[in-house]
């Protein structure tokens, strides 16, 4: 069989227009310096900011200054393998970090990688390490109560779901205590805590894990360590990680709560990695931008709108002092982007106070609206009497001779102080916490020596929790009504009547 000319020529052009070529782009660059964890590379013309690099030997790259002639890279995992010359593909990608239900009750990196001996983490989804925060029509008032156990804050410091409250103070004054228990009191809480420990000894680390753990803490957190001997692009990392982790429960409507312990550290991990890639040093060496790599961290902590699901996201973020100096630059950056701050004191700490907290100093911009009502009742009047009572305190040490008004002021301060003190570990209910301080600010600790103020509250609860009404009351209605307050009432005056110092706390008092 022939086939024409005419045939042969109409069969080439339909397999012309048929024919298709699979074309893979890739576009590649090369390492020209290499030193102290930081890439220069050149070729990646089209490279977006906080781009995901690939290097050999598994090395990740996450790109930071995008110069004239060359991409400035901070590499994670075995940079030092790397050489110059060696090729870098770009990935088309942000950096971003698994999350999902899987890494609840793990302890990981900030890549996502296990590290407490477990399995590995199935989880298909991921998340970009940084994100869009809310704007203000996605967002509501925050008005949720977080319950952190802690007697001194739920009265005087409330916080609620949404907000960000700082905890700033100097080193070895409770900062990791207070992060600690507010996790174990979110025992039933419907609420996911992230713990981001960020330059951190990895012992410390492992005592916080075997903490939750043995307390039951580690079936609703998730733990991201970048220890102190982590390279500064990890520690960077490690904040926005989490945040991440806890997005991911934020937009699918469920409550997350960050602690970011601490963001001196990652301040400096971030100053390290921008004198390193020639970012030129502004106040104290830290880069211009340094308060806004905090401040698009916190703003992702939210409310959502009831239409986007009612999600919340709370952060904790922790700062370190040097000698009490909230008027240092880091301190001041972040006081001035989050809701309040809980201030511990070292004088405080050091006079058995605890937790530490400065009540003069201290404050939660949210108030009350993040407290229940029995709690804003009771508490109404805490924060005056105790900053009073520290006023009179100072002056009552040089004054001979007090009048008995202000004799009654500093008795009642004492015992308001003994009240609010609280040990490690050993978070208090809601409505526990409602019948003690209305009990302390109520004058029924004014006859009890201080020594004795913990074991009469003790009491009190026990007497309580026989009964059974009152607390039961409080816990379910979130009030303090005429008719809880007068069984209140009764059963202090009861135990009042009946109440004695043991033998030992007798000859203590002598």
């Amino acid at each position: 069989m022939k086939l024409r000319p005419d045939e042969i020529a109409s069969i080439l052009k339909s397999e012309i227009e048929r024919y298709e070529v699979d074309v893979d782009i890739e576009e590649v660059g090369t390492v020209i310096q290499i030193g102290d964890g930081i890439a220069r590379i050149y070729g990646l013309t089209a490279c977006v900011a906080l781009e995901k690099l690939e290097l050999p030997h598994g090395v990740t790259g996450l790109a930071l200054n995008l110069e004239e002639d060359n991409v400035a890279a901070v590499l994670f995992g075995d940079w030092e393998k790397i050489e110059e010359g060696d090729t870098v593909k770009r990935t088309g990608q942000v950096m971003s970090v698994p999350v999902g239900d899987a890494l609840i009750g793990r302890v990981v990196d900030p890549l996502g990688n296990p590290i407490d001996g477990g399995p590995a983490i199935e989880t298909s989804e991921t998340r970009p390490l940084e994100f869009k925060a809310p704007g203000v029509v996605d967002r509501q008032p925050v008005k949720e109560p977080v319950q952190t156990g802690i007697k001194a804050i739920d009265a005087m410091i409330p916080i609620g779901r949404g907000q960000r409250e700082l905890i700033i103070g100097d080193r070895g004054t409770g900062k990791t205590a207070i992060c600690v228990d507010t996790i174990l009191n979110q025992k039933g809480q419907d609420m996911i805590c992230i713990y981001v420990a960020i330059g951190q000894k990895a012992s410390t680390v492992r005592q916080v894990e075997e903490t939750l753990r043995s307390a039951g803490a580690m079936d609703y957190t998730i733990i991201v360590s970048a220890p102190a001997s982590e390279a500064a692009p990890i520690k960077y990392m490690a904040p926005y990680a989490g945040c991440a982790m806890g997005e991911y429960f934020l937009y699918n409507g469920k409550h997350a709560l960050l602690m970011y312990d601490d963001l001196s550290k990652h301040a400096d991990a971030y100053r390290q990695m921008s004198l390193l890639v020639r970012r030129p040093p502004g106040r104290e060496a830290y880069p211009g931008d340094v308060f806004y790599l905090h401040s698009r961290l916190l703003e992702r902590a939210v409310k959502l709108s009831d239409e986007l699901g009612a999600g919340s996201l709370t952060a904790l973020p922790v700062i370190e002092t040097q000698a009490g100096d909230v008027a240092a630059y880091i301190p001041t950056n972040v006081i001035s982007i989050t809701d309040g701050q809980i201030f511990l004191q070292p004088d405080l700490f050091f006079s058995g106070v605890r937790p530490a907290i400065n009540a003069g100093i201290s404050v939660s911009r949210v108030g009350g609206n993040a407290q229940r009502k029995a709690m804003r009742k009771v508490a109404g009047r805490l924060r005056l009497d105790l900053a009073s009572y520290r006023s009179l305190e100072a002056f009552a040490q040089f004054a001979s001779e007090l009048d008995e008004a202000t004799q009654q002021q500093l008795k009642r301060g004492q015992r308001l102080v003994a009240t609010l003190n609280q040990p490690q570990y050993n978070p208090w209910p809601f409505e526990n916490q409602v019948a003690s301080i209305w009990a302390a600010t109520n004058g029924f600790l004014d006859p009890v020596d201080v020594p004795d103020v913990p074991r009469f509250q003790a009491e009190l609860i026990q007497y309580l929790e026989a009964g059974g009404k009152v607390l039961t009351a409080i816990r379910d209605t979130g009030e303090l009504s005429d008719e809880t307050e007068a069984e209140l009432r009764k059963a202090a005056e009861s135990l009042s009547e009946s109440f004695q110092p043991t033998e030992e706390e007798a000859i203590a008092a002598v």
